[in-house]
């Protein structure tokens, strides 16, 4: 693989970028400060925009790190911050297939957006954008990802990006509750890339 860290990426109607200390109030507004966003995330709801600034702070000093990726979505047509996606390692989990694990340790991507902006297409528009890149730039062998079982429209984003679902298992959320969810993944060899 070819890390190069969180770089511009652009889709017909977003812009991936990296985050900045600026965008603390766009992102709790936004979608940070709403628990019907998190449900199914691994981390709740921020209590006020001060709680996402601390995250921003530090997600910002870890950019300089090439094998770091996570960007805010942007919405090109008003310039408004409107969710997050990122690449990061995946945890080690006995379900992959035997091909998968001669591929390297699994990366996981995952995502978050703002109410306003569900049932557009937003999320798989990031999300192809983003695996392109870690196919395309990176040179990546494979992604995984996986959403709780309950949460049945972030597993359409994954199949429209071209995910395969492969088992069910255990995802703990950073207070460490139990939530159980479905895990997808896709191969490099599987993915018709641009150009």
């Amino acid at each position: 693989m070819h890390h190069c860290g969180t770089q511009v990426l652009q889709t017909g109607r977003l812009t991936l970028r990296q985050l900045t200390i600026d965008d603390s109030e766009m992102m709790f507004g936004n979608w940070a400060g709403d628990p019907e966003v998190t449900r199914y995330l691994r981390w709740n709801a921020h209590r006020n925009w001060a709680e996402t600034a601390e995250y921003l702070n530090f997600v910002t000093q870890q950019y300089p790190d090439p094998a770091f990726y996570s960007w805010g979505i942007e919405e090109r047509a008003t310039g408004i911050l409107i969710g997050t996606i990122s690449l990061g390692k995946g945890e080690p989990d006995p379900g992959w297939p035997p091909a998968c694990d001669r591929l390297g340790p699994p990366w996981e991507a995952g995502y978050c957006l703002g109410r306003k902006w569900w049932d557009r297409g937003y999320a798989t528009e990031a999300l192809c954008a983003v695996r392109d890149f870690w196919f395309g730039t990176v040179r990546g062998k494979w992604l995984c990802c996986c959403h709780a079982y309950e949460n049945v429209a972030s597993g359409a984003v994954m199949q429209k990006a071209g995910f395969t679902y492969h088992h069910d298992a255990v995802m703990h959320r950073f207070d460490g509750t139990e939530v159980p969810c479905r895990v997808y993944f896709l191969l490099r060899s599987q993915v018709q890339l641009p150009g």
